[in-house]
């Protein structure tokens, strides 16, 4: 296998190189597996080193992904590489109630639900009935409850990869389903729209990391090209050329600044490479 720049597989775009492996099947999965390996999906919520990472990556290919032949069913298997985007205006034009709260959120599935993806109007977790996943060379299935869900977070089996899901929507219609969606997308007009990892850090109870950033005045501090941004501070943006270095040090550098305020935040992205 070739090593690529997982720059290219992140929303932030940086990071440095992998051995790709894009699988299709069960056997590509046992095959890949045999050794150390990271799984991605998206790419959002991760940060990847400059000198990237030893261990293969494994991506599902086209075979999990099934927005295309979602035709509105109320109860329904999809794959893991399925993306959340079209997915949620897929729904949405089948009158389907339940992922409008994750509109704008740049996954695929099976990354959603490894970190419950979601905003103050929904969760994840809010439609997952039951998760496929690959363990230990086999697949098995799991009830939802089983995964533990809480903020940003699941408790899949140790070393497990989900490859499909099943979802169940409740019926509406495409008129109410959109009034929803316009709710959550004015609610998210604020956030920027260049190159970001998505929220940086975790909102602490009762509060917004967001807001104690603005407040401590840190919206607008720098490092290289990478930047905290002006329309929301729990976004730090790639301005063209930032490294993960960049990145990493401007984290810091926020961090350092709100212990003075008495402020800890906890990164919500995962790191790779560090």
């Amino acid at each position: 296998m070739q090593r690529v720049a997982l720059a290219d597989f992140t929303t932030l775009k940086v990071g440095g190189t992998a051995e790709l492996w894009e699988v299709e099947d069960e056997t590509g999965l046992k095959e890949a597996t045999e050794a150390p390996h990271k799984v991605i999906g998206g790419g959002s919520n991760l940060l990847v080193s400059d000198a990237g990472v030893t261990e293969r990556v494994i991506r599902l290919g086209r075979s999990y992904n099934d927005v295309r032949s979602f035709e509105g069913q109320r109860d329904v298997w999809l794959g893991a590489a399925t993306p959340l985007p079209g997915l949620v205006r897929r729904a949405q034009r089948a009158g389907l109630s339940g992922l409008e709260g994750l509109l704008g959120v740049p996954a695929v599935l099976g990354g959603a639900i490894a970190m419950n993806a979601g905003t103050r109007f929904g969760e994840m977790s809010d439609t997952l009935q039951e998760v496929e996943l690959f363990v230990d060379g086999a697949l098995e299935r799991l009830p939802a409850d089983a995964l533990a869900f809480s903020y940003r977070h699941a408790e899949l089996p140790e070393g497990g990869i989900v490859t499909r899901a099943r979802l169940r929507f409740t019926e509406s219609t495409p008129e109410a389903v959109q009034t929803r969606m316009a709710t959550v997308d004015a609610a998210r007009s604020g956030q920027p729209k260049v190159k970001s990892a998505g929220c940086a850090f975790k909102n602490p109870a009762g509060d917004s990391a967001g807001r104690i950033i603005d407040a401590a005045g840190l919206k607008g501090m720098r490092r290289g090209d990478a930047m905290v941004s002006f329309e929301h501070g729990n976004f730090i943006l790639n301005l063209g050329a930032a490294t993960a270095a960049d990145v990493m040090e401007l984290v810091t550098a926020v961090r350092h600044e709100l212990a003075k305020v008495g402020a800890d935040l906890e990164l919500e992205w995962r790191l790779w490479g560090f």
